[in-house]
């Protein structure tokens, strides 16, 4: 079994907050704005929400590996 795992690119991020509004329990903004994944991990509970929240990013600093939710 493939886990989801999520990545970020920092300096790709524009601090626009979407994954923080989408994911809460998944992602944050450090003093600048810019993204920190809170949980590489998330597990299969959270894979909608972060999928959304990836989807969103409009900077694409945001990706997924391995199994990946629909996006809704």
């Amino acid at each position: 079994m493939v886990t989801l795992r999520v990545r970020a690119d920092r300096d790709v991020c524009i601090g626009a907050g979407m994954c923080v509004l989408t994911a809460e329990e998944v992602f944050d903004q450090d003093d600048e704005g810019v993204v920190v994944v809170l949980m590489p991990e998330p597990g299969a509970g959270r894979a909608e929400a972060v999928g959304r929240a990836v989807a969103a990013c409009p900077s694409g600093a945001l990706s997924l590996e391995g199994d990946q939710p629909p996006v809704r």
